[in-house]
């Protein structure tokens, strides 16, 4: 299977900065704690489902994927002043981020719930550690569903976000 791979610095993939985080696009399997003020019946917890999608009591499907948590927030408050609520006022918090993905030479390769700060080195870790092949100065990370791969350091400073995929590659020696 041929996979684009495409090298980036360090700096690039490294921890997340606070526009980085702002800027986090929510996707499937994302959890979300939804409130309305003045209307508890619509306060709760809320999955991004597989079609990208929340649904939710009076407005049904609202588009989630894709877009900021303020992006989504906004787009709700739209439709729910649309016929329901004059200016609703809406807050939305990420509960649970997507899980990322771990696979290669690692003992236990899979899937994984993202912890805030994950670093490559705790990701390994998370799936049991590196095998006696795997190559532990480099991994190989996609993000954000990109069909190409970055050849990043296998260390602290390359962050691991929710929804990437992480590649420990085999040694060759």
């Amino acid at each position: 299977m041929a996979m684009g791979l495409l090298t980036v610095s360090a700096q690039s993939a490294s921890a997340p900065s606070d526009a980085l985080q702002a800027a986090y696009k929510l996707g499937t399997g994302d959890k979300l704690h939804i409130s309305v003020y003045g209307q508890t019946e619509l306060n709760g917890e809320y999955n991004v489902d597989a079609t990208g999608n929340v649904q939710l009591p009076l407005v049904g499907e609202v588009p989630a994927a894709g877009l900021t948590v303020a992006e989504f927030q906004k787009a709700l408050a739209t439709k729910l002043s649309d016929g329901y609520f004059v200016n609703p006022n809406v807050s939305v918090d990420v509960v649970n981020y997507r899980p990322f993905y771990i696979m290669g030479q690692v003992a236990k390769p899979g899937e994984y719930p993202y912890v805030n700060g994950m670093s490559i080195l705790t990701a390994v870790a998370l799936a049991g550690g590196y095998t006696s092949r795997a190559d532990e100065s480099e991994a190989y990370l996609r993000r954000n569903g990109s069909s190409k791969e970055a050849q990043v350091p296998a260390d602290e400073t390359t962050k691991v976000l929710p929804g990437d995929i992480v590649r420990i590659s085999e040694r060759y020696f």
